[in-house]
């Protein structure tokens, strides 16, 4: 019975530090699934925002409402949800975008007078799936850290 006592007063340190753990490890298994996965190529076409994005707009600190301990996974890039479901690409002009003639690397200058009509050959671009991911990974932390406590709790 002492056990049981001591191990309820552990609890609530023992979620939010699981709830903490869990949701940090999302927001690292979200980014690692988010394009650019390897160099970037050329000027302005790849910046990396939305991978940055999910480790300065989620909340990894448990916010205690009640019984619950809150925390979130987010992204505030306009275009998150496209790259994480996938979307249809239709032609469209892209002004700013060229073909950079002495490099030969696709450049985006909003500043420049040019342009040029994309989505010609793709149709379909498929999903990254980075929130299923980072649910797969808080989902896998948080039932290791407290299946561990668990049992060192009732040891």
């Amino acid at each position: 019975l002492e056990q049981l006592k001591k191990a309820r007063s552990d609890l609530p340190g023992l979620l939010h530090g699981a709830a903490r753990e869990a949701t940090m490890q999302a927001v690292e298994a979200a980014a690692a699934a988010t394009p650019p996965k390897d160099d970037a190529a050329g000027a302005h076409t790849r910046t990396g925002d939305l991978k940055a994005h999910w480790a300065t707009d989620s909340r990894t600190e448990p916010e205690i409402a009640g019984r619950e301990y809150k925390t979130q996974l987010a992204n505030s890039m306009e275009y998150a949800s496209y790259v994480n479901d996938g979307r249809r690409m239709d032609r469209h002009f892209v002004p700013g975008l060229y073909v950079n003639p002495y490099s030969g690397l696709l450049e985006y200058d909003p500043a420049r007078n040019v342009g040029i009509i994309v989505g010609a050959k793709t149709k379909y671009v498929p999903g990254e799936f980075m929130t299923d991911k980072a649910e797969d990974a808080y989902l896998k932390t948080a039932s290791s850290l407290l299946n561990g406590a668990l049992a060192r709790a009732l040891k």
